[in-house]
């Protein structure tokens, strides 16, 4: 385990935050990371206490020619990550996805793991990828504890990313169940 990583899980652990990155998702996102070319643009969407950051951030070292966004809309929490001791191509903001992802440009992967980008806004989410770019949404898996608008909302992302003309698109059974789309030109 990295100890980036192993760290962010520790917080999570010390602070009860359960919803931290799928350990199969983050080995998943490390490959995805450390593929990428110099000057590449990273963005992750709800940062939690920083696990798929740090999954993300340590296969990037020690590289230091790649910048990696995260945001994260809940303040305690975005407190948490920012105990972490990030590269310094990492910034950590906290506030909400959907305005950032109005001017922060384009991106080469995007993580999309919050309310806002994923389940809210997701064509913003598609919009703010570069050409070629590659964006990873978990949580895929129907579970049994989902009520009927969670599932619907999870049929809806997955229609959406399995049938646009922008992506090119897979659904895994990874993880949580992942989908991982690629932007057309």
């Amino acid at each position: 385990m990295p100890p980036l990583v192993q760290e962010a899980i520790d917080r999570a652990s010390r602070e009860g935050f359960t919803q931290s990155c799928d350990p199969a998702v983050g080995r998943l996102l490390a490959v995805l990371a450390a593929h990428l070319r110099a000057g590449a643009r990273v963005l992750e969407l709800g940062t939690g206490t920083g696990v798929g950051t740090a999954w993300i951030a340590s296969a990037l070292l020690p590289r230091a020619d790649v910048t990696v966004v995260t945001v994260e809309k809940d303040l305690g929490i975005a407190a948490l990550a920012a105990q972490g001791d990030w590269p310094d191509f990492v910034e950590l903001r906290c506030a909400d996805a959907l305005t950032v992802l109005v001017g922060a440009g384009r991106f080469d992967l995007i993580f999309a793991d919050a309310q806002g980008g994923k389940w809210e806004g997701l064509d913003r989410t598609i919009a703010a990828l570069a050409p070629h770019g590659m964006l990873i949404v978990d949580d895929m898996t129907a579970k049994a504890h989902l009520d009927s608008e969670q599932r619907a909302r999870q049929r809806q992302v997955r229609k959406t990313l399995l049938t646009s003309p922008l992506l090119t698109s897979v659904e895994l059974r990874y993880g949580s169940g992942v989908i991982l789309s690629t932007r057309r030109l």
